[in-house]
C-alpha cells in the first residue's frame, strides 16, 4: 500500500488533470516517441505561442482522471509514451500544431485521440481538424467574403459618378 502522502499527491494530480480536461475546449493526446530535444523545444514554443498547454502525462493517472469525468473511451489509447496538449481558447489549435509538426518532422508525433468541445474525437477527426486554418484565419476569410460585394458596389457607384461627370476624379484621388 502506498504511503498516504504519495496517495494524496497522486489524487491531487488526478483531480488537476480531470479539471483541465473538463474545462478545456480541446484536448489532444499525442504519442511523442522518437522526438529529439530540439524538436520538443520547437514544438513547445509553438504550443506556447498558440496558448496551448503541453505536458507529458502518466497514463494511469490520466486514465483515472478521464474516467472520473466520464470518458472511458481513452482507456485503450493511454499507453506507451503520451503527452497531452490542451487549450481553453482555439479548439483546433492543438490538433493543427501537432499535424503541421508531424508533417514537417517526418511523423515523429502521432495523434492518439482527444476531445473537442467535450466530445471524444477519433484520430481521423483530429487530423482533419489539424488541416483547418486557425480561428482568426477563418474569421478573416468570412470578413473578406462580406467585404468583397461591398467593395464591388462602391467601385460600380464610383464609375457611375465618373460617367455622369467626366471631369470628376476617381474616389481614390479625391480622398487625397
Amino acid at each position: 500500500m502506498p504511503n498516504a502522502k504519495v496517495l494524496e499527491s497522486k489524487k491531487a494530480i488526478v483531480d488537476a488533470l480531470a479539471d483541465k480536461m473538463q474545462n478545456a475546449t480541446s484536448v489532444v493526446f499525442v504519442d511523442y516517441k522518437g522526438i529529439t530535444v530540439a524538436q520538443d523545444t520547437e514544438l513547445r514554443n509553438k504550443f506556447r505561442e498558440a496558448g496551448v498547454e503541453y505536458s507529458v502525462v502518466k497514463n494511469t493517472l490520466t486514465r483515472f482522471a478521464a474516467n472520473k469525468i466520464g470518458y472511458s473511451d481513452f482507456d485503450e489509447i493511454l499507453n506507451g509514451t503520451t503527452a497531452m496538449a490542451s487549450t481553453t481558447d482555439d479548439p483546433i489549435a492543438p490538433a493543427r500544431i501537432v499535424s503541421e509538426f508531424a508533417k514537417k518532422n517526418k511523423n515523429v508525433l502521432k495523434i492518439k485521440g482527444g476531445l473537442v468541445e467535450g466530445k471524444p474525437q477519433s484520430v481521423e477527426n483530429l487530423a482533419a481538424f489539424g488541416e483547418l486554418p486557425s480561428k482568426n484565419a477563418l474569421i478573416a476569410q468570412v470578413l473578406g467574403t462580406f467585404l468583397a460585394p461591398i467593395s464591388s458596389l462602391a467601385f460600380v457607384l464610383d464609375q457611375i459618378r465618373i460617367q455622369k461627370d467626366p471631369n470628376a476624379a476617381p474616389a481614390e484621388e479625391a480622398a487625397e
